[in-house]
């Protein structure tokens, strides 16, 4: 489709800020909704897909919408992009006022539970009438939910099981989700006049897998018109708490982020402090206090006297200590290690020269293995490896044996074109039940790897599992074990296996 017209398209304001996540869980609640209302599943479908199309994108959306060329983009049209530009000038659009109108926001919530998709909400909305997780708690617990049709007990107990961890992992967010949203406050606070030094700590500095809060760190002379500018910014949904030395405010995306500013003298120890993790500062602090320090956020002092320290290299030094890097500050041995200058040298973004188990659009991927080939040699790889799912993942669109030697001829193809980078041609084959893989040897051994991985009949016992996996191993193609335990951060916990087992077994 052509461009639209710049001239004869008014420009798309965004007064509310809204990002490309933004509009997408908003097209995503929308199709949820016309999904649990009983619409035409293909236009539940699209709105789904334009969710997706929109979370892709890499330049700005406002821009895009301004100038038409969203209309370009796949699964995006006229109606959805009318959807979006209301959402972007006004924050809404008619279908989405109307279908909430439809849909108790109670019944969204119950999408948020593992394991409760779009019919099961549909199913205890018209059947019992729940309208809340609280409700359909209470229903579960009452033993309502296995009397409904095609349920029982194991679904009822499932559905209690998601409640449960949907309350434990609410207040937490992905790292990658934390890093996006601090990083636009972060930026905003270190580019202020009067900033000398500034860094992220906390969980996040400390890379964990899941974020509870976001805490910044600034020094600076005078904290009031960088408190000033924090709180009021243009993310911050509620302003917590303002003071000389700490303000607390959560963002639009309910991310709790701490903002602290410090003389710069106080900075090198208030950065060690706020970075933690408390068990880390505990023993690090019990280790100054054997040297006759003492140490706090404030400073390292000998008596009343301060022990002034650039940085904290120098912190760590004055303590006998190896610089220990954010990531390894968790009280698991890295203290010992640093006194005797054993700690590890992490892995970093520069060591990695190729990745594997890669998903392009020839199975559920987004990207075609020509742009994903190509975004490997941007980021410097030598090598890329395809992982497309195997014929009996037909959920996600897995390679029949014609598309597996399609996939062959365009790898040889690139290999021919852009040597010396390499691309391997790999595949992810399924674990069935009994521990067999997805195809046959005549199909596996033409593969260059093959990584072995489970993707149903999780509720087995921990021997059960364990023996499956381990025989998948021993098959003579299987390369690599794909995602080991089953775990999806903030979603699924992981299946019961025993990976001391699994370990010995791949030694």
């Amino acid at each position: 489709m052509a461009k639209t017209n710049k001239k004869n398209s008014p420009p798309a304001h965004n007064p509310h800020n809204l990002t490309k996540i933004d509009l997408a869980r908003i097209l995503d609640d929308v199709s949820m909704m016309l999904e649990i209302t009983g619409a035409n599943p293909f236009r539940v479908r699209a709105y789904t897909n334009a969710a997706r199309s929109l979370e892709e994108q890499t330049e700005d959306i406002t821009n895009l919408v301004e100038s038409g060329e969203l209309l370009e983009v796949q699964g995006i049209g006229k109606g959805i992009f009318a959807d979006v530009r209301s959402l972007l000038e006004t924050g809404t659009f008619e279908l989405y006022d109307e279908l909430r109108t439809q849909v108790p926001g109670g019944v969204l919530d119950m999408l948020r539970i593992s394991g409760m998709g779009p019919k099961k909400v549909k199913l205890v909305y018209d059947e019992l009438g729940i309208q809340s997780v609280a409700a359909l708690e209470h229903a579960g617990r009452a033993g309502e939910l296995a009397g409904l049709p095609g349920w029982g007990e194991k679904t009822q107990t499932n559905i209690l099981s998601g409640i449960a961890r949907m309350r434990k992992y609410q207040d937490r967010f992905l790292y990658s989700k934390a890093w996006k949203e601090a990083c636009v406050i972060y930026d905003a606070v270190r580019t202020l006049p009067g900033v000398k030094r500034h860094m992220i700590g906390g969980s996040l500095r400390r890379r964990r897998e899941t974020i509870g809060d976001v805490d910044i760190l600034a020094s600076a002379p005078d904290s009031e018109p960088i408190m000033g500018a924090f709180t009021s910014h243009e993310k911050v949904a509620t302003v917590v708490a303002k003071g000389p030395t700490k303000s607390s405010v959560i963002l639009n995306s309910g991310i709790n982020v701490d903002l602290r500013v410090v003389t710069d003298e106080e900075y090198p120890f208030a950065v060690h402090y706020f970075t933690g993790s408390k068990a880390h500062n505990t023993e690090v602090r019990a280790r100054a206090k054997k040297l006759g320090y003492k140490l706090n956020e404030y400073g390292l002092f000998k008596g009343d006297k301060a022990t002034p320290c650039r940085d904290e290299e120098e912190m760590f030094a004055t303590l006998g200590l190896d610089y220990i890097p954010p990531e390894l500050r968790e009280n698991m041995g890295e203290i010992e290690a640093a006194a005797e200058h054993r700690l590890p040298d992490l892995v970093t973004e520069k060591d990695i020269r190729g990745v594997f188990h890669c998903h392009t659009t020839f199975s559920d991927g987004k990207n075609t293995l020509r742009e994903m080939v190509d975004a490997a040699r941007s980021l410097g790889h030598k090598y890329f490896g395809t992982g497309d799912h195997s014929e009996r993942a037909v959920y996600a669109d897995g390679l029949t044996r014609e598309q597996v030697t399609e996939q062959r001829r365009e790898v040889d193809a690139l290999n021919d074109e852009l040597a010396p980078f390499v691309v391997f041609h790999g595949i992810e084959s399924d674990i069935f039940g009994d521990g067999s893989l997805d195809y046959d040897e005549e199909t596996l051994v033409t593969f260059d790897y093959v990584v072995a991985s489970i993707h149903g009949q999780f509720n087995m016992s921990e021997a059960e599992m364990t023996n499956r996996i381990v025989k998948a191993m021993s098959n003579p193609f299987c390369t690599m074990l794909g995602h080991p335990t089953g775990r999806l951060l903030l979603s699924r916990e992981g299946y019961p296996v025993n990976l001391q087992e699994i370990i010995a077994a791949a030694v």
